[in-house]
């Protein structure tokens, strides 16, 4: 094991909450740069995409480096923009602690639960600091306490948990005459965070203190959360919050084997492909042969280069420690989230497109604008780009208004395409309420696949995860591998409306292949058959469930219209707690179909006079509350869906003819004995094998 003096922070924060400001100042009084740019102004250092600094929002998530008191941080500015928070949640995953804004004018907003749901689901330790105190009332404890109640977490006064972790190698650089410089480890603070762990608290009444390391073990495993306040637009409260930052960091210990994890993925000034990753093993070396599995698919690829940027310029090194991150070029398959060596991949984002737009590619070749479409979802894999054959259409699915603006402002910028958009609709999806066995054969003249696949239901969120049972004596490793291949490698329609499949177990039973006439395409075609025969067979016995997005909501309405408004959720089908009323405002939390509730808000500012304000988060997929409606509206015919057939073709006298999806069992080659099934392997375990 090796130990590293680094720490990966990301700075997080609902829009408008002023981050990026705050990274502008954390530079600045860190000496990384001479004068601290304003967003306002259009010269923010991270900020250096065009329609960033014309919009005045981050889009893309940057990365810079400062040096403090004796850490070498690596700051990532992520988006804050609900629009762009796909961006920002596949950071998390590589961020060692994370520093949440949040606006003493503001206070707690709906995205700003989000975060810390967010922040807690990857379990990134979170310091918090309260901005723009120099337009509330100044009392930051008062903020302080109202933040501890709406989050339910223990947040301590940072400055006093900092003092405490300082050492003669560590000592503080804050600026002359911050009132923060120097705090004093405070009785009531060091005792506010023991009281969060048993072990922190023997040693507290033991000794009256708490030793450095534990302190920043407490903030490491997210016990305690210190809070720091100011105004970063000033510069009030900046060194403080540097100076906790390199002080309650902790040195991480990285395992000796290779890893790393792919967090972005970008073009660079001359088109290059960038693979934005953490090295949490070993050495990144240039010219290194890397290796991993990417939507199913084994690949091994050769970093070229290894860059370490700042903002939009960059260096080109060698060698990148454990601990670190940086961009590679070179690496053609990887995506965001993938893993690459010894490191797992992520789990499937939380934050996902619930909406799908047609593009109108105007006087545009389509073939260019699905090939542009494409190029820029290799950069963000949630764009979700689909192309509607049989409609002669292309879809794309988008979180909302303001990226669909930026996403045709990118295809005019990069593309020449002038594009526009019809209709928002909602992205249903499709997944199973019981087991299903799927059978898939494709034998044309001198072709043949077999295959043999269960599906399963899985749990809420999973998405279609995939594995063997099948022994190698009956199914040999590659083409089991190849099964998988197919399985991962694309969305698969359901047969209600032919929304795509989700949360699903896809378990490879058995199949068969021919020494002289199998191809890979071949195995293509029988996993595609066989996964739809197996929805068809749940079909008929009722086992298919449609499944719609739903918002998290909340509505803050004057007292006097709370009776309008439970009445609405209501009407909704929404989920909701108690209303909670205080003074003359009640607010409503809850959940809520997508379907009815977004285009709500023009409802809310109509009757309440403007004084109603309506906060929406994607939560989650539930189970369709108009499913019955909805697929009688769509006639999706899935037997007619000549694409996605259900059907098998055999061959007899030398001619292949075509078996309905209902008669493929009795005509199949292979018979499953359970006897004979393996222990359950993922498909990871499959391709490492």
């Amino acid at each position: 094991m090796t130990a590293a003096t680094d720490a990966v922070v990301g700075l997080v924060a609902p829009v408008d909450a002023g981050k990026t400001t705050l990274a502008e100042a954390l530079l600045f009084h860190a000496g990384a740069i001479r004068r601290q740019g304003r967003v306002d102004h259009g010269d923010a250092h991270l900020d250096t995409h065009a329609l960033e600094r014309e919009r005045g929002i981050t889009i893309f998530a940057k990365q810079t480096a400062l040096d403090h008191a004796g850490a070498h941080l690596m700051i990532v500015d992520t988006p804050g923009h609900v629009d762009f928070s796909a961006e920002m949640e596949r950071v998390l995953p590589v961020l060692d602690y994370a520093v949440l804004m949040v606006s003493a004018t503001d206070g707690v907003q709906g995205h700003t639960e989000t975060l810390w749901e967010l922040l807690a689901r990857y379990r990134v330790p979170t310091i918090l600091y309260i901005n723009k105190m120099d337009l509330a009332d100044g009392d930051a404890a008062a903020v302080r306490g109202a933040l501890a109640r709406r989050l339910g977490a223990p947040l301590v006064a940072g400055e006093g948990l900092a003092a405490a972790c300082r050492a003669a190698n560590r000592a503080p650089a804050a600026a002359p005459g911050d009132a923060a410089a120097g705090a004093p480890a405070d009785a009531a603070t060091l005792e506010d965070a023991a009281a969060t762990d048993e072990r922190a608290l023997d040693e507290y009444l033991e000794t009256g203190t708490l030793a450095p390391a534990t302190v920043r073990r407490l903030v490491a495993e997210r016990a305690v959360f210190p809070c720091f306040a100011g105004a970063a637009l000033k510069g009030e409260g900046v060194p403080a919050l540097l100076d906790g930052i390199a002080a309650l960091v902790r040195q991480e210990m990285w395992p000796a084997a290779f890893g790393a994890r792919v967090y972005r993925v970008s073009r660079g000034p001359r088109g290059e492909r960038l693979a934005w990753l953490k090295v949490t093993g070993g050495e990144l070396r240039a010219k290194m042969p890397l290796a991993g599995v990417t939507r199913g698919e084994a690949w091994e690829e050769k970093a070229d280069q290894v860059r370490l940027y700042d903002a939009d310029s960059y260096e080109i090194t060698q060698a990148v420690p454990a601990g670190r991150v940086c961009a590679v070029s070179g690496l053609t398959r990887v995506m965001p989230g993938d893993g690459i060596g010894a490191e797992a991949a992520a789990a499937p984002p939380a934050l996902v497109p619930v909406l799908s737009y047609r593009v109108d590619p105007g006087e545009a070749d389509i073939t260019h604008l699905v090939r542009a479409l494409r190029e820029l979802a290799d950069e963000e894999p949630l764009l979700g780009v689909r192309w509607e054959e049989q409609l002669g259409e292309v879809h794309v699915q988008l979180m909302g208004a303001v990226q669909q603006e930026v996403l045709a402002e990118e295809l005019h910028r990069r593309f020449g395409l002038s594009v526009t958009f019809g209709t928002g609709g909602i992205l249903y999806r499709e997944t199973l309420t019981a087991p299903a066995c799927g059978v898939g054969h494709f034998e044309p003249l001198r072709h043949y696949a077999e295959v043999r696949l269960l599906i399963e239901p899985g749990p809420r969120g999973s998405g279609v995860v995939a594995g063997s049972r099948a022994s190698e004596d009956d199914l040999d490793r590659n083409w089991q591998r190849l099964i998988l291949t197919h399985v991962l490698e694309r969305d698969h329609p359901g047969v209600l409306t032919g929304a795509p499949l989700t949360d699903v177990r896809v378990t490879v039973l058995g199949g068969r292949a021919h020494l002289k006439h199998t191809e890979g395409g071949d195995f293509r075609q029988a996993t595609y058959r066989a996964i739809r025969q197996g929805l068809m067979e749940a079909r008929a016995a009722g086992a298919c469930e449609l499944m719609e997005p739903w918002y998290r909501f909340r509505l803050a309405v004057p007292s006097d219209k709370v009776g309008r408004a439970l009445a609405d959720v209501q009407r909704m089908a929404a989920v909701f707690d108690p209303p909670e009323v205080a003074g003359d405002r009640a607010r409503i939390t809850g959940i809520a179909p997508v379907s009815e509730m977004r285009s709500y808000a023009l409802e809310v500012a109509a009757y309440t006079g403007g004084r109603g304000h309506l906060s929406l988060e994607f939560a989650c997929y539930r189970p369709c509350h108009n499913a019955e409606e909805v697929i009688a509206a769509g006639a999706y015919d899935p037997a007619a869906d000549l694409a996605n057939t259900p059907d098998s073709v055999f061959c007899a006298h030398g001619a292949g003819y075509t078996v309905p999806w209902d008669e493929v069992p009795a005509h199949a080659h292979t018979v499953i004995e359970p006897a004979r099934l393996r222990p359950w392997r993922s498909a990871e375990e499959v391709f490492g094998s």
